[in-house]
């Protein structure tokens, strides 16, 4: 595809549970263009995060190849491809993923500090931006779900990356307050001009996006 920011090709992945094998990933290719908002839909087991793990750099695949800008996923040093992840790449998780003792301005500017770099500036717009100006000092424990999860995509933002990928980031969140957490992360990633990958279940929200992709049995469907 012309202007693919992520090209995956054949992209095979298995885990084992007792004397079972349970094929998760059954040869997906696809292709990411750069700038667009695509969902990524399908019924729990049916290997959405697997697929975004491996797309991520998160998870290596038995067998097929990821190019992310050009350059394939999984070959270099680990420091080369945690480096790639840290300074390309967004990541938004279900489950939030902040640092309990660390304020909010301080989980934000995590990603950077690995980086070398402080951006503390970069932190606080990043969380103005997703409407948490008076809250850049609260703890994590201080601060509801649907902050939390805003306060991961400001983190996820921080060093500007090329991609952000979102793993259920309404999945432990009530309705109204994912529907408000889907159209920020839209939002902000058109604003940006940011490619946005996002897993979800909920086919109302994957709608919202520029085009919807579902997995079933290890496969993608056809369009």
């Amino acid at each position: 595809m012309e202007n693919a920011q992520l090209i995956a090709r054949d992209l095979r992945r298995s885990f084992r549970i007792g004397s079972r094998r349970i094929e998760v990933l059954r040869g997906i290719s696809l292709d990411i263009t750069r700038g667009e908002a695509a969902f990524l839909c399908g019924a729990s087991g049916a290997g959405k995060t697997t697929l975004l793990y491996n797309l991520g750099g998160l998870e290596r695949p038995e067998s097929g190849t990821v190019e992310f800008e050009g350059r394939r996923l999984y070959t270099g040093s680990t420091a080369s491809q945690s480096r790639l992840r840290n300074e390309r790449m967004g990541f938004v998780f279900q489950g939030y993923f902040l640092l309990p003792e660390l304020t909010a301005i301080e989980n934000v500017m995590l990603p950077a500090l690995i980086g070398g770099e402080r951006k503390r500036a970069a932190a606080e717009k990043c969380l103005r931006d997703v409407g948490l100006a008076e809250r850049m000092q609260h703890l994590p424990a201080e601060l509801s779900g649907g902050e939390q999860q805003r306060v991961a995509i400001a983190r996820a933002l921080i060093n500007e990356p090329d991609i952000i990928f979102a793993d259920e980031p309404t999945g432990n969140l009530d309705s109204k307050t994912g529907d408000t957490i889907i159209e920020l992360l839209l939002g902000l990633a058109r604003e940006r001009r940011k490619t946005l990958l996002v897993v979800t279940h909920d086919e109302r929200l994957a709608k919202l996006g520029d085009r919807e992709l579902h997995i079933q049995d290890g496969l993608l469907a056809a369009d």
